[in-house]
């Protein structure tokens, strides 16, 4: 079975901020939210994420607003 090519999307587009009332931050990037103890984690969550919807997130994950 061939591999299948993913699309290329920015991290730029990926926001993080921290949840209120809640331990941790969150990830929201093209329809998807993720979770995590800091914003490197939820931005990996978030890496896999969007892999399952056929892109790539490229560069490094945004600052925490």
């Amino acid at each position: 079975m061939p591999k299948k090519t993913l699309k290329q999307l920015a991290a730029g587009k990926v926001s993080i901020f921290k949840i209120k009332n809640r331990k941790g931050y969150a990830a929201v990037c093209d329809k998807n939210l993720t979770e995590g103890r800091t914003p490197v984690q939820a931005f990996f969550r978030m890496i896999k994420a969007v892999k399952r919807q056929g892109f790539a997130l490229t560069g490094k994950a945004p600052r925490a607003k």
